[in-house]
This record gives structure tokens, C-alpha cells and sequence, in this order.
């Protein structure tokens, strides 16, 4: 397929992106009203970003959009982003060493995707993770995302149905998907130098091109699509749960952890620092405080 072929699918899992962002801010926001906290309900701040290329030229960018210090949310960030260009020497490496062809010949490269970090004020209700992307080069093109739920205190019942939902969306798709991207998540999601997992896993997968992209982009749609019922339950069960002062050291430790692991071993973190795009969109997912013993 001709890369004027692949334009129209381009815009659509670009859009696409965009209207889940949509969704999930109004969904966000729909709870902060909800909920009966101290202090009025958070809104989302948008800002838009953009990715200039070696000359100035344009080379894509995005919304990054951060609501702070709300009613349930001590920070939570949706970012959507459509960027493209040419690869620097180090990422046309990562590219070829993961197998993508003709990075040395051609190393152009366009990504679009969304990407969700939250971070809750109640100790009770997990932390969370969510993208989904598509990532296209001339020689190649792929699906990637997944979720992943970081409670620091766990409730059985919450992880049981964060998983399930992940496992319902999976399993209309490939019967295989879930065991297989579960196992990746819990792989992915590990931090060697504190020998445990970042939180209670979920899915994760990369590189998806079963060579039928309707199929692959229906399923990155489902992964999505199943983050608000997989997340809202578990928050709003949590959310008038007392929490002490250990509670909540409990949770800045948690969030010490959670940075580690995006600033040493996340692989969006380190691709968007390398490939230019905008630092404070790329950094979203940290934490707004956090402490280490």
C-alpha cells in the first residue's frame, strides 16, 4: 500500500484519538460534579502543543489537557498528539533493532495517539494509566496501547474488575489477546531495581500488524473504549473512603515509584523526549507530589 493509500487511515485513527480524548475529559469532568468534595470541581486546562522540525517546519503537535487539583483528581492529564517527521539517528536505531525496515534508507516516520495519566486526591481510589497509538513508516505500520491500574492499597474486588473489562474487550477480538497482553503488561510494567511491579498490571501490547489494519485498528478502538467502564466503578466506589495521614504517605511513596519508572524505563516517555516533542506533554504522567523514604 502506497503512503497516499494510507492517508485516509491515517486521519481516521487520528480522529479517532481525538474523539476519545473528548469522552474521557467530559467523563472526568462529569465526576469532579458528581462528587461532593471540598472545593469547587475541577476543569480541564488545554494547551495546545506542537513539534517544529530541524528548519522550523511544521511537524504536527497536539492538545495536552491537565485538570489539578479537583474534587477527585489531584492531577490527571488526557493528551492526544498527530506528529510526524524524520527520525533521529538513535531512534532510526531503536526502530531497526525492534525490526522495522528501511529505517536507514527512508526514516520517516508519523505518529498519532492518546495518552492518559491520573493521579487521585483519596488514597483509596487507584492511580491509572491508558494510551492507545498508531505508528506508521514507509516500511512499516502498527498498533499499540493498553492500561494499566496503580493502586497504593489494593482492593481485590477493584483489580478483579479493571482486568475483566480489559479481558471482555480483548476477547471479541482474539481469544489469545488477553492472556498474551496481560503477560506482556506484567513483563512491561515491572521495575527491576525495586524487583516488583509498578501497580496491579492490566494489558499492554506493541507492534499489532496482523497484516489486516480494520481488524487491528477495531481492536486499539476496543482497548479504548473499555478504559471508562474498566476505571469510573472502581473510582466511585472508593471515593467517600476515610483515609489517615498513613493513607496518604502510603500514597506519596506509591507515586515515588510510579516517577522511577517513567523516567527510567517507560518507552513513550523516552520516545518523545528523543523525537522533539513538547517536554511538559511529554512528562504529563508525573506525579504532582511524591516522596521517597
Amino acid at each position: 500500500m502506497t503512503d497516499q493509500d494510507f492517508e485516509a487511515r491515517k486521519a481516521r485513527a487520528s480522529q479517532w484519538f481525538s474523539e476519545l480524548r473528548d469522552r474521557i475529559v467530559a467523563a472526568f469532568e462529569g465526576l469532579e460534579d458528581r462528587f461532593e468534595g471540598e472545593g469547587p470541581a475541577g476543569r480541564f486546562e488545554v494547551t495546545p502543543t506542537t513539534r517544529s522540525g530541524p528548519a522550523g517546519e511544521d511537524n504536527g503537535g497536539g492538545k495536552m489537557s491537565v485538570l489539578r487539583g479537583g474534587r477527585v483528581f489531584e492531577k490527571v492529564g488526557v493528551n492526544i498528539s498527530t506528529v510526524w517527521g524524520t527520525l533521529a539517528p538513535r531512534a532510526q536505531k531503536a526502530m531497526a533493532a525492534r525490526g522495522v525496515p528501511g529505517m536507514e534508507a527512508d526514516p520517516r516516520f508519523w505518529a498519532s495517539g492518546i495518552s492518559l495519566v491520573a493521579h487521585m486526591r483519596n488514597p483509596h481510589t487507584p492511580a491509572v494509566h491508558m494510551n492507545t497509538r498508531m505508528f506508521w513508516t514507509p516500511g512499516a505500520w502498527w498498533f499499540g496501547g493498553g492500561a494499566d491500574l496503580n493502586p497504593c492499597i489494593e482492593y481485590p474486588e477493584d483489580t478483579a474488575h479493571f482486568h475483566a473489562a480489559l479481558q471482555a474487550a480483548c476477547d471479541a477480538h482474539d481469544a489469545g489477546y488477553y492472556p498474551r497482553f496481560k503477560a506482556w503488561a506484567d513483563e512491561y510494567f515491572f521495575i527491576p531495581h525495586r524487583g516488583r511491579a509498578r501497580g496491579v498490571g492490566g494489558i499492554f501490547y506493541d507492534d499489532l500488524n496482523t497484516g489486516d489494519w480494520e481488524a487491528d485498528f477495531a481492536f486499539t478502538r476496543a482497548v479504548g473504549e473499555a478504559f471508562l467502564p474498566a476505571f469510573l466503578p472502581v473510582t466511585e466506589r472508593r471515593l467517600g473512603t476515610p483515609a489517615s495521614e498513613a493513607d496518604r504517605d502510603a500514597q506519596l511513596i506509591h507515586r515515588g515509584l510510579y516517577a522511577e519508572y517513567n523516567l527510567v524505563y517507560d518507552r513513550g516517555t523516552k520516545f518523545g523526549l528523543e523525537t522533539g516533542h513538547n517536554a511538559d506533554a511529554v512528562l504529563m504522567s508525573l506525579p504532582p507530589l511524591a516522596k521517597w523514604v
